[in-house]
C-alpha cells in the first residue's frame, strides 16, 4: 500500500509539471478550459484520484481554478503578483527557519533590497503612500500598543515604502525580504530596542520621501540597518550567542 501511494503522489507531481510546463511554455491559454478529469486520465494512463491530487496541486500554485456546473471544470488562471506574495513569503521564511543564516546576513539582504527601491519611490510615491505610512507611526507611538502590533506595524511601515515604488516585481521579491526577515530580526532586537528610536528614525524615513529625496531616503534606511545590527550585537553578546 506505501508503494502505491507513493507511486500515485510522484504521478501527480509529474502531471501537474508537465501542465505548468505547458502553461509557462504558452501551450495553454490563460482562460482556457483543460480537458475533463476523464480526459486527463486517459491522456496521462492514471486514475481520477491521481489526476485530482495534480490539479489540487496545480491550484496550490495558483495556476489553475475550478468552477463547478454544466460549464464548469478546471481554467487556466492568470497569476497576479498579489497572487503569489504568500508563497514568496512561506518560501523565505522556511528558508531561514531551516538554514543557517546569520542575523547580520539576513539583514544586510533585507535592507539592501529595500534600499534598491528608494530611488523608484522618491519619484513615484503618492500623497496616500505618505499618509498611510504617517498612519503606522503615530500608531507606533502609542504606548499601549502591544511589541506584536508594534512589530506589526512595522513590517507595515516597510512594505507600504516598497510599494511606492509601484513596480510589483520589487514588491514581489521584497514580501519575502520584509516579511519573513523582519520578524526574525524583530524577535531578536524587540526586548531592546527603543521605541523611540525606531520611530524617530522611520518619522525621518517618511520625510525624506516626502521632499523625494533618494539620497537621503538611503541614508536613513542606512542608519535603521546599523541601528538594527547595534542591537542584535549587543542581545547575542548578552545571551552568549
Amino acid at each position: 500500500m506505501k508503494n502505491t501511494k507513493k507511486n500515485s503522489t510522484d504521478l501527480s507531481a509529474k502531471i501537474a509539471e508537465a501542465i505548468r510546463t505547458a502553461i509557462l511554455n504558452g501551450e495553454l491559454d490563460i482562460g482556457s478550459r483543460l480537458p475533463s478529469e476523464a480526459e486527463l486520465s486517459e491522456l496521462f494512463k492514471v486514475g481520477r484520484s491521481t489526476v485530482r491530487e495534480a490539479l489540487k496541486r496545480l491550484a496550490a500554485q495558483s495556476l489553475i481554478r475550478t468552477e463547478r456546473g454544466a460549464w464548469g471544470g478546471a481554467f487556466i488562471k492568470r497569476l497576479k503578483y498579489e497572487d503569489a506574495y504568500e508563497q514568496q513569503i512561506t518560501t523565505s521564511t522556511l528558508l531561514l527557519s531551516m538554514n543557517a543564516i546569520s542575523f547580520d546576513t539576513a539583514c544586510e539582504a533585507r535592507f539592501t533590497l529595500e534600499r534598491a527601491c528608494t530611488l523608484y519611490a522618491s519619484e513615484r510615491r503618492s500623497d496616500l503612500h505618505l499618509a498611510n505610512m504617517r498612519k503606522e507611526i503615530n500608531n507606533q507611538s502609542l504606548k499601549a500598543l502591544s511589541d506584536e502590533d508594534f512589530c506589526a506595524s512595522d513590517i507595515r511601515l516597510h512594505r507600504i515604502l516598497v510599494d511606492s515604488a509601484n513596480n510589483p516585481i520589487l514588491s514581489y521579491q521584497l514580501a519575502g525580504a520584509i516579511e519573513a526577515m523582519q520578524p526574525l530580526m524583530n524577535m531578536i532586537t524587540f526586548s531592546a530596542r527603543s521605541r523611540e528610536e525606531i520611530v524617530r528614525l522611520h518619522s525621518e524615513i517618511t520625510d525624506a520621501l516626502e521632499k523625494k529625496s533618494a539620497l537621503e531616503t538611503n541614508d536613513k534606511l542606512s542608519e535603521l540597518e546599523a541601528y538594527t545590527k547595534s542591537l542584535a550585537k549587543n542581545v547575542l553578546k548578552t545571551h552568549n550567542l
